[in-house]
């Protein structure tokens, strides 16, 4: 009796750290639906963030949980799962969040998840122990979704300014600060749909793995889904403003039209990932966006110094995340 209550206070304070990682990534990962719409000026600061947690959560009745089951099934070998892998996943996701969030570095929060599970699964059972078919979906998906993003905001941008050529630009500028609260509204709606599913699928694998959900299943408890999708709603209502301030200001200036069209084609690359159940890095894809619609006016309107230093940090994620999660995975293992 002693060893099931233990085993269940391991489960629900795994689950209470997935939340709180979920949560961090609203907080961290805020930027990434507010800071266009911040910059420009169309809401303020605690509005925009009360908007984008809005979306966040309404996605939840959007989105179906191909992206729950791609990260729950499709990343590391299901048999490998217990208390100790989950544990150091979460813990080195969140370190690296911590640390990159303290900088001011706009990383991804999903890749330091999947860089935690890679992390901690190798440390208990090595390399066998990948889905590498998962996996290089995911890493190829670094590399095409900023791409994607930064081809539809150039698309969108260059498409709005031949539309355009003639209006003058106040006329533009009224016009584009409503037409930003549905692009925004759009890339917080698939911020929501993408992100709150990984973890989402971490607590699907664990209570698989502990036998507090059916291996066969689905779909996992409807408390998993709601509580993840709450938890990054209130993350994201406290916003994470050191990385929204180089978001929104330090790798270009943006004008509504500007803020408009990277959100939109951030929020349709954020839409057929989600669709194709592919856990991509929201970060990735609005950055890509906004330096797509920066190029279009002028090659020198982007400070590519800072979109370098973020390129660094996407690189590094993973391994970064990978390594802090192999040695709480050892701690854990050691000392829980």
């Amino acid at each position: 009796m002693q060893s099931i209550q233990l085993a269940l206070w391991a489960v629900a304070t795994l689950v209470a750290i997935a939340l709180i990682f979920d949560f961090m990534n609203g907080f961290h990962d805020a930027a990434n639906s507010i800071a266009t719409v911040v910059s420009t000026g169309v809401l303020k600061p605690q509005q925009a963030v009360a908007f984008a947690a809005m979306f966040n959560v309404i996605a939840y009745f959007v989105f179906h949980l191909k992206v729950a089951q791609t990260v729950g099934k499709g990343t590391i070998d299901p048999d490998i799962v217990d208390h100790y892998v989950v544990f150091g996943a979460l813990m080195g996701a969140i370190g690296w969040n911590v640390l990159t969030w303290y900088y001011g570095i706009p990383s991804s929060s999903s890749h330091a998840l999947i860089g935690g599970l890679v992390g901690a699964a190798l440390a208990k059972s090595g390399w066998a122990s990948l889905n590498f078919d998962g996996l290089m979906k995911t890493v190829a998906f670094i590399f095409i979704s900023p791409l994607l993003g930064f081809i539809l905001g150039s698309f969108f941008m260059l498409t709005v300014s031949w539309l355009y050529f003639r209006t003058p630009p106040s006329k533009v500028d009224r016009r584009f600060r409503r037409l930003q609260l549905i692009s925004a509204s759009l890339y917080s709606l698939g911020h929501g749909g993408n992100d709150a599913q990984k973890t989402i699928g971490i607590i699907w694998m664990l209570l698989i793995a502990t036998g507090y959900s059916a291996i066969g299943s689905d779909a996992p408890p409807i408390w998993v889904i709601g509580g993840c999708y709450l938890s990054m709603g209130l993350g994201t209502l406290f916003g994470g403003w050191r990385i929204v301030r180089t978001m929104g200001q330090k790798i270009t200036k943006l004008k509504p039209v500007g803020g408009f069209c990277a959100e939109a084609g951030g929020a349709l690359t954020l839409f057929t990932a989600s669709w194709m159940g592919i856990p991509v890095s929201t970060t990735h894809t609005i950055t890509g966006a906004i330096v797509g619609v920066g190029a279009t006016q002028k090659l020198s309107a982007v400070r590519w110094g800072v979109a370098g230093n973020i390129v660094w940090a996407w690189v590094l994620t993973i391994p970064a995340s990978a390594t802090l999660a192999a040695a709480a995975w050892w701690l854990g293992h050691r000392f829980m």
